[in-house]
């Protein structure tokens, strides 16, 4: 049976060369030109990434979120629950839900149940701590049961606290601030004071650490003393 060659390309007779290599035109696709053209645009293109917005409040404008929050209705109060929420890095439903049952006067401690974990932690209250609770239950009607209440009696709800710091928020240029702020702040605080981070975990009541190396990263002076 005869062997077939192969069909060779039609070449003028001075380019048949032996052992030359023949190249063919390259066919573009359509496509491979769009896109080729959409990534020289975004090349081209500017960044326009967010900046990062800060999760904690400095102590400067913790005290003007206090002092703004002290103009509002109910101003003893809602001051008193912006103050425990940031010293004992309470969770809403935490803050909300206290008792003063939680609180011993005689010791000056706060018993800070986790929603999470449901254990009970004692923290110290402050002199400044125990003097804004001594007038809050003043003002109340006795028998009264929960640390927040509102003009019903009923706790405090955790929209209705995070829409009154909102609205202060509002009036002192921080328009951004929110309940969980004032627990970042605590935990933030603490790691510059230079805390263990373990001792950061427990007095949050974090089960991972991990949730609590974010603040000792984010500390300025974590490294001013490593050599001392």
């Amino acid at each position: 049976m005869p062997i077939t060659e192969k069909a060779k390309p039609n070449l003028p007779a001075d380019d048949q060369t032996v052992g030359e290599i023949v190249e063919f035109p390259t066919v573009r696709r359509p496509e491979a030109r769009k896109t080729a053209a959409l990534k020289r645009i975004a090349d081209a293109a500017p960044t326009t990434e967010k900046p990062t917005v800060r999760k904690y409040l400095t102590a400067a404008e913790l005290e003007r979120l206090i002092k703004a929050v002290k103009q509002s209705r109910y101003g003893q109060r809602d001051a008193t629950a912006v103050l425990l929420a940031f010293r004992h890095g309470l969770r809403v439903s935490e803050l909300c839900s206290l008792t003063w049952a939680q609180v011993d006067f005689t010791t000056a401690r706060l018993t800070v149940v986790g929603a999470k974990n449901g254990q009970g932690a004692p923290h110290p209250l402050a002199g400044d701590e125990m003097r804004a609770l001594r007038q809050l239950r003043r003002g109340q009607e006795a028998g009264s049961r929960f640390l927040f209440v509102n003009e019903r009696g009923s706790p405090m709800s955790p929209g209705g606290f995070a829409k009154m710091l909102a609205l202060a928020g509002a009036r002192c240029g921080l328009p951004d601030v929110h309940p969980h702020m004032l627990r970042h702040s605590c935990g933030f605080a603490l790691a510059e004071r230079g805390r263990d981070v373990r001792q950061i975990q427990d007095y949050l009541g974090h089960r991972n650490i991990q949730n609590t190396t974010l603040y000792t990263a984010m500390a300025p002076n974590r490294h001013d003393k490593i050599w001392q």
